[in-house]
């Protein structure tokens, strides 16, 4: 079985997103090494779980990228592997889907993910795409929380862990300290056998 990587950009107060969605408490902090470590982590997976605004914009920025010469060596490392990987689209609306290698979910998510999840590959891996994570954490069908905390504090936002029918069980399995002061987390969630304190940076 395939397994479900959420991977979420977090402030130091649990937040992954401003109140209006906007990131650029994050893009300051971009640089080869946290590249190098997300394209190490890409690697290990051949399916992008996207929803619609995210995988929008990715597929305005990305296509293009890989044979951009003013691109950084690991940029464009990171280009290749997202386009050449699977992009599976949870939308309802959106009907051309540009990128190569696009798939459209339009099913019940959790049948759709179990589907996703069943059939042979490597990790399958989610990026940005707030509103689908939440909904994910609900149905309880994320496997992996990959968290890159950021050194910021916003206050106010979209809230990483929203309130939830249930608890989040998970197991610390690696951590990586980065020179910009981002420190990534990676959390085994624990859906059997026996029951752990939450753990992480549940609001």
């Amino acid at each position: 079985m395939r397994e479900l990587v959420a991977s979420v950009n977090v402030t130091l107060d649990g937040f992954m997103a401003g109140p209006d969605g906007s990131l650029d408490w994050h893009f300051k902090y971009w640089d080869s090494q946290l590249c190098e470590s997300l394209c190490r982590q890409l690697a290990r997976a051949d399916t992008i779980l996207l929803g619609a605004r995210t995988y929008e914009a990715f597929a305005n920025y990305w296509p293009a990228k890989a044979n951009d010469l003013l691109m950084a060596k690991e940029d464009i490392i990171m280009a290749e592997l997202m386009n050449q990987h699977t992009k599976a689209v949870v939308s309802k609306s959106i009907h051309l889907t540009p990128w190569r290698n696009t798939i459209l979910l339009k099913g019940k998510l959790k049948k759709e993910i179990d589907q996703l999840k069943a059939q042979p590959g490597r990790d399958i891996i989610v990026l940005g795409s707030g509103q689908l994570v939440s909904s994910l954490m609900k149905l309880n069908l994320v496997d992996r929380y990959e968290l890159w905390v950021h050194p910021v504090v916003i206050s106010t936002g979209k809230r990483l862990f929203p309130i939830l029918s249930h608890n989040i069980q998970m197991r610390l399995a690696n951590t990586q300290v980065f020179s910009s002061g981002i420190v990534r987390l990676s959390y085994c969630c624990e859906k059997a056998g026996v029951q752990m304190p939450v753990v992480g940076l549940s609001a």
